[in-house]
C-alpha cells in the first residue's frame, strides 16, 4: 500500500491514462500540426516522436505540437520536444502549444519556454510561425 501512495505522490499518471494517448496530424496554412491527447510519458513519448517525424517528412513550412489535450507531460515527453527543437535548429519554425498545469506549468518551471517557442493557443502559434 505504501508503494501505491508513493506512486500517486510522484505525479505519475494512472495506468489507464496510457491507453488514452493518441496523436492527430493536420495542416494549417502550410504548417504541420501534431495534436496530442492523453499522457506523454516514457511509454508514449516514442509515439509522439514518430508523429513528429511523420509530419516533418511532408516538408511543412513549420511545425506546431499542440499539447492542449495532454493530461500529463513527463520528462520523456519534454525530451522529445527538446530533441525536435535541436534537430530542427533554424531550418523550420517550431512552436509548442501548451496551457494549464499539466503542460505549460512544467515547461515554464523548467525554463523550456526560454529555449523554444511556447504559446497558450493554437491560433497564436499559427500567427507566430506564419508572420514572424
Amino acid at each position: 500500500m505504501m508503494a501505491e501512495n508513493q506512486h500517486a505522490a510522484s505525479g505519475s499518471p494512472p495506468q489507464s491514462d496510457k491507453d488514452d494517448f493518441n496523436t492527430e496530424e493536420s495542416e494549417v496554412e502550410g504548417l504541420a500540426v501534431v495534436a496530442v491527447r492523453g499522457s506523454v510519458d516514457m511509454l508514449t513519448a516514442p509515439g509522439l516522436a514518430e508523429a513528429i517525424d511523420s509530419a516533418l517528412a511532408k516538408k511543412p513550412k513549420g511545425l506546431i505540437v499542440d499539447l492542449l489535450k495532454v493530461e500529463f507531460l513527463g520528462s520523456a515527453g519534454i525530451s522529445v520536444l527538446m530533441q525536435t527543437r535541436d534537430n530542427l535548429g533554424e531550418s523550420i519554425p517550431f512552436c509548442v502549444v501548451a496551457d494549464g498545469p499539466a503542460t505549460h506549468r512544467p515547461l515554464t518551471l523548467l525554463g523550456i519556454n526560454e529555449l523554444m517557442s511556447v504559446c497558450r493557443r493554437l491560433d497564436d502559434a499559427v500567427v507566430k510561425l506564419t508572420d514572424g
